[in-house]
């Protein structure tokens, strides 16, 4: 196994490898992975890395506590390398001139998730521990049954009964040992928890598990070598780019933590000269921890969460002060949007960029859109938002944010009428 270490979160206590699994004992805070960063820049840069023609998240495999999965885990290995490209329809909108769409939609499960996911599965096999077990709304659960199948481990998802369809069919699909548990997200996680330590199982939670920001900071690699390969497609500038600011859904707060750290950790090697404002999104009806961003307290009460937007729906959000941190660290903020903002924010994707988001993942616009009215933003600034999930994956969703389709007669005359009534109301 690599060389790294634990720090906690809150207390700053470390620990070696084998010390801990989960979170700090002293006090429960979620746990840093503290890489090697001088023998890493030691070793490598961004041009080896450049050099490496694979180009999923194990591009960067040393930067990761983790080794590099067999080759013939399938979809273990193809994760990560989503496309990071300009919405200029979105940015003349705003009236901006760069904004920026990383779509994590389109990895082997359709959500970001599948990051964190692989990293904890390694993990999993270095240390021969199975079953996996993991509560989530969907996609995380998702992501551990397609990476854990890839492996040829089991795993068993605890989800919500409310769960949408989609991801109920997905998470059956692809094997999983599923069950809808009564009650929220939040009696789900604790569940999962019990299981864990009554069992023995390898637990994936989200934040509980130091691993999965490991997996999630990937994210922030791609998006710095992607903008400096489009600006200097030779690869001559010694550093990477980082954008301005970059839009994030927020719900337990571990994927913008996981970000965070990233940055961080390309900051720590010297290959970033500066961190990004980093802005998390979060759901009017799931706002703990910007509501705790806005009266300036690291105390994050509990919401009973309500939401449309499943995958960032949270009442007591597991990554909770790191996710605030990576705020207020970056000087960056917070943003609430409305379920009908979500909506609107899911048919301009769509119309404009051809990018097919879940609300969670369409949550990142509206909140972009939001803040550029209330803020007063640079027109030349890089902006980043984040898509991190898929469409398909509720499509009910979907079905509220357009009217409904007519059903005609099959003449041509049927169609040409259509098309005329289209017009009319255009």
């Amino acid at each position: 196994m690599k060389p790294f270490h634990y720090a906690c979160s809150i207390c700053s206590t470390t620990y070696a490898q084998d010390d801990v699994i989960y979170t700090c004992p002293v006090d429960g805070g979620n746990l840093d992975i503290v890489i090697d960063h001088i023998a890493i820049a030691r070793d490598w840069s961004p041009a080896r890395i450049a050099s490496n023609p694979d180009p999923s998240m194990w591009r960067y495999q040393a930067l990761l506590p983790v080794s590099i999965p067999p080759a013939n885990s399938n979809s273990l290995r193809t994760v990560g390398g989503s496309p990071l490209f300009n919405a200029e329809p979105l940015a003349r909108r705003l009236g901006l001139n760069h904004v920026w769409i990383k779509d994590d939609g389109r990895l082997p499960t359709a959500s970001l998730k599948d990051r964190a996911s692989a990293v904890v599965v390694v993990r999993a096999m270095e240390t021969q521990v199975s079953p996996i077990v993991t509560a989530s709304t969907g996609n995380a659960g998702v992501a551990l049954a397609g990476m854990a199948a890839a492996a040829g481990l089991q795993a068993v998802i605890l989800v919500p009964e409310s769960a949408p369809q989609a991801k109920v069919a997905q998470l059956l699909v692809l094997g999983a040992q599923l069950a809808l548990v009564r009650g929220s997200y939040s009696d789900a996680y604790d569940l999962s928890l019990d299981v864990s330590e009554e069992l023995g199982w390898y637990c994936r939670n989200t934040g509980y598990n130091p691993y999965t920001s490991e997996g999630k900071k990937t994210v922030s690699f791609e998006i710095c070598e992607q903008l400096t390969i489009m600006a200097d497609p030779t690869h001559q500038n010694r550093n990477w780019i980082a954008p301005d600011r970059i839009f994030v859904p927020v719900g337990d707060g571990n994927i913008i933590s996981g970000i965070h750290k990233g940055f961080k950790d390309l900051q720590s090697l010297g290959w970033i000269n500066r961190i990004p404002r980093l802005i998390g999104v979060q759901a009017k009806g799931s706002s703990a921890i910007a509501q705790a961003f806005d009266i300036g307290t690291e105390s994050i009460d509990p919401v009973r969460a309500n939401t449309l937007a499943d995958s960032i729906a949270a009442d007591r959000p597991s990554d909770g002060l790191r996710a605030l941190r990576a705020a207020t660290e970056t000087g960056g903020a917070y943003v609430t949007v409305s379920d009908e903002e979500i909506i609107s924010a899911m048919v301009s994707l769509a119309r404009q960029t051809a990018v097919f988001a879940e609300p969670a993942a369409a949550a990142s616009y509206a909140g972009l859109v939001k803040y550029a009215q209330d803020k007063d933003i640079d027109p030349d600034e890089h902006l980043v938002i984040l898509i991190t999930g898929n469409g398909l994956k509720d499509v009910q969703a979907a079905i509220q944010a357009v009217d409904k389709a007519p059903t005609i007669d099959p003449t041509v005359n049927e169609v040409r009428q259509l098309l005329a009534n289209t017009q009319n109301r255009t």
